[in-house]
């Protein structure tokens, strides 16, 4: 499907040289008497590269990618490879380490997130923007730490780090936020 430059949207998906972009920024430079100038910022979604791309002239056409967004459910991981069960059809797949990558810090079994596929074969794991993981190591509180700004080293259940209140003890759960790997709330059951 070919788009133009005008139908780009932040988030957008469009394949150049055979190879799946996702659009972080784009913005358009008009100069007087000259065609106008088109830069877009771009991911590469197969090496997750961040690539600057300038376009001048009237009528820039780009194509977009097929690139499919599948909802699923992380089952379980066994020798590196991780197995995800499609939410609407049940079908599952088993992904290695390198589709999965950094993800692994926030997956335990049973995490709602998006298998993004490209010509159906899965390209990458996109995490909700938080998670809900269990403190399995930390430093006890006091009685009276209750200072906001205040804060200790806490080890969850995947092996990730996380700065947490002082008021929080092994056994919490407590809500990550994905994108920045730092602590959100204390979540009761």
């Amino acid at each position: 499907m070919v788009m133009e430059f005008g139908d780009l949207r932040r988030g957008s998906t469009i394949e150049m040289d055979g190879v799946p972009y996702k659009v972080e920024e784009y913005y358009q430079q008009k100069m007087q008497q000259r065609a106008p100038v088109y830069h877009i910022k771009m991911r590469n979604l197969l090496t997750g590269q961040l690539l600057d791309k300038t376009f001048s002239g009237y009528g820039i056409k780009l194509t977009k990618a097929p690139v499919e967004n599948r909802d699923c459910t992380f089952l379980y991981e066994a020798d590196e490879m991780y197995t995800f069960m499609d939410s609407t059809s049940y079908d599952q797949y088993e992904v290695g380490l390198d589709v999965v990558g950094s993800t692994t810090d926030y997956l335990v079994d049973q995490t709602t997130c998006e298998l993004v596929f490209y010509r159906d074969k899965p390209i990458m794991v996109e995490l909700p923007t938080t998670v809900d993981l269990l403190v399995t190591e930390t430093p006890p509180g006091y009685k009276g730490d209750t200072a906001s700004g205040s804060g200790k080293p806490a080890t969850l259940e995947t092996g990730i780090r996380v700065t947490v209140p002082m008021f929080v003890s092994i056994n919490d759960k407590v809500r990550v936020d994905t994108r920045n790997g730092e602590y959100v709330t204390r979540v009761s059951d």
